[in-house]
């Protein structure tokens, strides 16, 4: 019976390792890909080796802003004609901080299998190694990209983490991980704890994590234009 397999994606540079052997094989194998960007997962499977060659293989993407039609048709008629389809993201896990949960609820509506497969998420790398409430945490996706709005969103989170007993874990665009966090630094309280993950099983890999009160007696931290997880929360012990 067709299954629909949620395949991870490696979430820094040159880092297939990342990827059990099993999770590989099986993408290796699949020729139907409903993917967040087309040419990055042509990329990414080709790197795989796959059993067919890529201009042979069908690879739908998920609107951004859209209803999701086509990944839909391209779904529904690959089961029918009885073959496996693979989901995709960007990077990471597929329908975690990324699309693909409406393929995956359409997958569940239609009674096929959904396999969900092993590989690596920066959120929870994040905060295993943060430090932090690890029992309780909630993800924000991204806060605003303004300075004054940025400070209210991070005492907000600040906030909720206090009164919930709850790590709050939020993302950024490369190019604003700096800004991130020279407005945390001014706008959280001192025993607040504040955490960096950056480049996450990367060469240039980066986890920080300590009460801000450190963070400004320390030297300034200049972070690189890489991708980021940033987290609000205390000290867990």
């Amino acid at each position: 019976m067709p299954a629909l397999y949620l395949i991870p994606v490696p979430i820094a540079e040159n880092a297939l390792h990342t990827l059990p052997p099993y999770v590989q094989d099986i993408a290796r194998r699949l020729d139907v890909f409903i993917v967040e960007r087309a040419k990055t997962a042509r990329h990414f499977i080709k790197s795989l080796g796959p059993e067919k060659p890529i201009p042979e293989m069908i690879f739908t993407e998920i609107p951004e802003h859209a209803q999701s039609g086509e990944a839909e048709k391209t779904f529904l008629d690959a089961i029918a004609a009885g073959k496996d389809v693979g989901l995709l993201s960007e990077a990471g896990c597929p329908g975690v901080a990324d699309p693909g949960a409406g393929v995956v609820a359409l997958a569940h509506r239609a009674g096929v299998r959904v396999i969900p497969l092993v590989g690596p998420s920066s959120l929870l790398l994040a905060l295993m190694a943060s430090g932090m409430n690890g029992q309780r945490f909630a993800f924000h996706g991204y806060l605003s990209p303004k300075r004054p709005e940025l400070a209210r969103d991070l005492r907000r989170l600040e906030q909720l983490m206090r009164q919930q007993d709850q790590t709050q874990l939020f993302i950024e665009t490369p190019y604003r991980s700096q800004m991130v966090l020279e407005v945390a630094l001014e706008a959280l309280l001192p025993d607040t704890v504040f955490g960096v993950a950056q480049d996450l099983t990367g060469a240039g890999e980066l986890i920080r994590s300590l009460p801000v009160r450190q963070w400004r007696k320390a030297a300034k931290l200049e972070l690189a234009k890489a991708p980021a997880v940033f987290l609000v929360g205390k000290n867990y012990f």
